[in-house]
């Protein structure tokens, strides 16, 4: 492959013309780049980004689509799926038969490729904003491929998730250790997706300036993702369930480590690597990473119990699994003595009946309306945080991932 040629370090905006100031007041409702659309409705008020203001100013709630990918390059990306699996699945480190080739094959297709894929789609999105244009075909590969190593990270995650959650759906079908002939084999897939990401790496990063790079930010991120997981476990310990353990702050933790640093920060460390960045000068992009990861999962934890299951593609058990939910803490802080009883005898229970009772007192607490003001602050804070960076190339990264889940139904 040709290497690509890696811009200087300081990033100074995005060039060529392909994307238009994000900053400057929008004229015009929808926005073209060679690979993105930007869609803003017409009756929304521009955000005041005067020195004088320090919140942002909008009459309504922004509804839009931030920034799709183009038919074309998803479509790249998903061939670039069919190549790693390909390779994967005749890696000649191990002697494949039949069976386990048509296994693991298997076991990719149901588990892999099955999401949104957002996470492995804004690395492609990503750099290409950094670059700030066209990509080349080298550049579009080695972009996906990253992505998918994170689309391969999420796939080992979910897997053992549900087992240790006992779920049922996962994407709208059945777990995949729910399948008959799969069911505790699921636990040793989760250790062969897992692995497959150094295969991954080495195959085609080897040779690049930032591997050791890419190599120890996946490591760590895993082990970040691992120990939140940790925290969330032993919170819910069978027999020890107390809901005094629960704040905002264990919430906090949990999501931080859980979800923010591997959907949100990984996929922007791995663009940001490969256009030849130093990770250590963008601690303010962590931050904000990490934030907008947290109101991500707090999104979640809200549709695990208001959502519709056909439409999230899971059915939600986080009342059941007696999960610290930023909606449990919040009933917590806003309940009276009696509605408090009403959750302790009631939460963690899988019985119908009990989590009706929760659910009826969310509803009686306007957890709803709770949650649609912790949506706006969230998201004008975010916006703000944003438009303090110095990098117009940047700030086009992080609008495109708040675009993309900010009001997500799913």
């Amino acid at each position: 492959m040709r290497e690509p040629q890696y811009p200087r370090k300081t990033l100074i905006g995005v060039r060529g013309g392909v994307l238009i100031s994000v900053l400057a007041p929008l004229s015009a409702s929808v926005i073209h780049s060679s690979s993105l659309l930007l869609q803003i409705p017409t009756h929304t008020q521009f955000f005041n980004t005067s020195h004088q203001h320090s919140n942002i100013i909008f009459h309504h709630f922004i509804t839009r689509k931030f920034i799709n990918m183009s038919i074309d390059l998803k479509s790249r990306f998903i061939e670039v799926y069919k190549t790693l699996k390909s390779e994967l699945i005749n890696d000649p480190a191990f002697e494949f038969d039949d069976d386990s080739r048509q296994w693991v094959e298997k076991m990719l297709d149901y588990n892999v490729p099955g999401g949104k894929l957002n996470r492995g789609l804004s690395v492609v999105d990503s750099y290409q904003l950094l670059k700030g244009g066209e990509l080349t075909d080298d550049e579009i590969f080695l972009a996906s491929a990253l992505g998918w190593c994170i689309e391969w990270l999420q796939a080992y995650f979910l897997v053992l998730d549900d087992i240790m959650d006992e779920s049922h759906t996962r994407r709208g079908q059945p777990c995949w250790f729910r399948l008959p002939k799969v069911g505790m084999i699921a636990a040793n897939d989760g250790i062969v997706l897992r692995n497959h990401i150094p295969r991954i790496l080495k195959k085609h990063f080897r040779g690049k300036p930032y591997y050791v790079d890419l190599v120890d930010l996946f490591n760590e991120v895993e082990f970040q993702t691992a120990s939140g997981q940790m925290i969330d476990l032993i919170t819910t310990l069978v027999g020890e369930k107390d809901l005094s353990k629960y704040s905002l702050s264990t919430h906090r933790r949990i999501v931080q480590y859980k979800t923010a640093y591997y959907s949100f920060y990984l996929p922007v460390a791995c663009a940001l690597l490969m256009f030849g960045e130093d990770l250590d000068k963008h601690e303010e992009v962590k931050n904000i990473l990490v934030d907008m990861g947290t109101y991500f999962q707090v999104q979640d934890d809200y549709l695990d119990c208001f959502g519709a299951p056909e439409v999230i593609g899971k059915i939600g058990t986080d009342i059941e699994d007696f999960k610290c939910s930023w909606l449990v803490v919040k009933a917590l802080k806003l309940a009276n003595e009696e509605q408090k009883k009403v959750l302790h005898e009631n939460y963690g229970k899988k019985d119908p009946s009990s989590v009706a009772k929760v659910k009826e007192l969310y509803h009686t607490l306007n957890l709803q309306g709770v949650f649609e003001d912790y949506e706006k602050t969230s998201y004008e804070k975010l916006i703000a945080s944003i438009e303090g960076h110095p990098s117009e190339a940047v700030q086009a990264v992080l609008k495109s991932f708040l675009g993309k889940i900010y009001k997500r139904q799913k």
